[in-house]
């Protein structure tokens, strides 16, 4: 897939590409820290029919939907044929009680022997997160581990 970025001089960027269905499908990073999602029209990719003003939370939510899932698919994909070997996305929500707070203060290692493998904040996928990575509210966590303990990680993160 060719994203292109294009500078918007006073602006921000524009990031987009052209789906199979011929629309331009975008987003423009403003400099005071916007979004906006854009899609252009299909008959015309360079006539925008929708543009949606995105706040960060929103953008991170989107990003999270969109990129935290096609890791979890890569990564159980890659782990084919592993019996008893699982990945899965766990979702940090705002108020949660780890929000805020590092990821080594989870223990989720020790506590449901689950690992997490990656971060995924705004569209930007962390990997390997260190035990002093600061989680924050809306994060999708990689993890692997069994059924249970991945179960089990998924209510420690949500009820601490």
């Amino acid at each position: 897939m060719n994203v292109e970025v294009t500078p918007l001089p006073g602006i921000g960027t524009r990031q987009d590409f052209v789906a199979r269905a011929g629309r331009r499908i975008g987003v423009i990073t403003y400099r005071d820290g916007r979004f906006e999602l854009i899609i252009s029209r299909q008959d015309d990719p360079d006539a925008c029919t929708a543009s949606i003003p995105l706040s960060v939370e929103e953008a991170s939510a989107l990003a999270g939907l969109l990129g935290a899932p096609q890791l979890v698919a890569d990564l159980r994909k890659e782990n084919e044929g592993l019996t008893g070997v699982h990945t899965k996305q766990l979702s940090l929500l705002h108020g949660s009680p780890f929000d805020g707070r590092t990821l080594g203060d989870t223990q989720l290692r020790s506590r449901t022997a689950v690992s997490v493998v990656a971060v995924v904040r705004a569209g930007t996928v962390h990997p390997s997160p260190r035990p002093d990575f600061v989680l924050g509210g809306g994060d999708a966590l990689i993890a692997v581990g069994t059924t249970e303990g991945l179960a089990k990680a998924a209510d420690v993160l949500d009820r601490g």
